[in-house]
């Protein structure tokens, strides 16, 4: 039987009852990582952990949490600890989009937008780190984008909350290397989820024309690259950008 690389790991990820963040979850539980299912959907949280705990035959735990709010992450993040004795892996995935050309973007979209994609992953980091830097282990995974590093016209907000996760995770990196806790980020290209299901059939294939690999991704792909920065098999890994985009972007 192949060896599960987080068998025994307690893993945190933000907005994670669909998507990306789910499909990160059931690869975290099909490694053996017990999984806590965060998100503002709490219906959708509590079926996701249900079917992941019966899928894998993991603990797994729902919560409701607004990761823009620092006491609800302090809250949940003390929750976790009182369940299972420790906080193994972070995986900062929960996010929005409020696009719009910056000529008509509002104060309200822009602040939004930066709240959670970029506040949240600080409010989550801070409220992990105090337990992986006691005990001297742990994994941060924050789910940047390829447009926070390349730009994208018409997501000022959403750009310069990725590049601004960019830039919060080297610093993290390099302030908690010492008490080995690594800190990285995956920046995927356009994925297949519920936001680009949404699109055309004809901006699809623009999409996949601008890519070298010719497809769009799947969330199981960037679930993959997760599951390695979140094993032994990255423990020289810090301060990295994994770029999962099919060549998209180099």
């Amino acid at each position: 039987m192949c060896e599960k690389r987080l068998e025994g790991k307690v893993s945190i990820v933000t907005g994670s009852a669909s998507g990306i963040g789910r499909s990160i979850a059931e690869k975290f539980a099909a490694e053996g990582a017990k999984v806590v299912i965060s998100d503002v959907n709490v219906e959708g949280a509590r079926r996701t952990a249900s079917e992941i705990a019966s899928g894998a035959g993991v603990e797994t735990m729902a919560v409701n949490l607004n990761v823009a709010d620092s006491a609800e992450c302090d809250a949940v993040v003390k929750s976790v600890i009182e369940k299972f004795g420790k906080i193994d892996i972070l995986v900062n995935n929960a996010g929005i989009t409020k696009d719009g050309l910056i000529i008509r973007m509002t104060d309200e979209d822009w602040l939004k937008v930066i709240d959670i994609n970029l506040k949240g992953v600080f409010n989550m980091t801070r409220a992990c780190a105090r337990d992986m830097l006691r005990k001297k282990s742990g994994r941060v995974i924050n789910i940047a984008s390829v447009v926070g590093l390349m730009g994208n016209a018409g997501q000022a907000n959403y750009s310069a909350s990725k590049g601004g996760v960019i830039a919060l995770t080297k610093t993290c990196a390099r302030e908690f290397a010492s008490r080995g806790v690594l800190v990285n980020a995956i920046a995927p290209g356009f994925i297949k989820t519920a936001m680009t299901a949404a699109l055309s059939d004809e901006m699809k294939t623009k999409l996949a024309q601008q890519i070298p690999l010719g497809r769009l991704g799947e969330p199981e792909d960037v679930a993959s690259a997760a599951a390695f920065l979140a094993s032994e098999d990255s423990s020289y890994i810090t301060g990295h950008v994994i770029s999962v985009n099919g060549g998209m972007y180099m």
